[in-house]
């Protein structure tokens, strides 16, 4: 059963829904929409949330295009994860991983993205019926330049 969405009016939870516990259909685990561009200051409360399914953190893997270049390493519970950005990953998408090499992909909604825009992105993220297709076309020009209506294809 997903998650619902964050309804809590706190600046630090993340706003997430994921599919069940089970294995996911499609390309993507759920969908996240972050409150900034900021990665390093973003992915702490996902990270929190993410060690129930996945347990310890390992590293986070996302499209380079997608956030300013961040810190390579993050200190996060009692430890260390590593940030890797790659050209080859799917734009709009972020993997975390875990020591035991599990992984959660999420399809991240921008952060600019119009809050009903981005409630319905993250409804379809998180659809057990319907497998949300992993992004297909990057977005154009750099993380500043995009504007508010970049939103990921639904």
């Amino acid at each position: 059963m997903p998650s619902g969405p964050n309804t809590s009016s706190s600046k630090t939870e993340p706003r997430l829904q994921m599919k069940s516990a089970t294995p996911a259909a499609g390309p993507v685990d759920g969908a996240w929409w972050p409150r900034s561009r900021a990665l390093a200051d973003e992915l702490p409360p996902l990270l929190d949330a993410m060690t129930a399914r996945l347990g310890r953190i390992d590293r986070v893997t996302y499209h380079l295009a997608d956030w300013p270049a961040p810190h390579r390493r993050l200190p996060f519970d009692d430890g260390v994860v590593r940030l890797e950005g790659f050209r080859s990953q799917a734009a709009g998408s972020l993997t975390v991983i875990g020591w035991n090499r599990n992984r959660l992909t999420l399809r991240v909604v921008p952060p600019e993205t119009e809050p009903g825009a981005a409630r319905q992105a993250l409804t379809e993220g998180a659809d057990e019926a319907t497998p949300a297709p992993a992004p297909t076309t990057p977005p154009t020009g750099s993380v500043s330049e995009r504007s508010s209506s970049s939103v990921l294809p639904h």
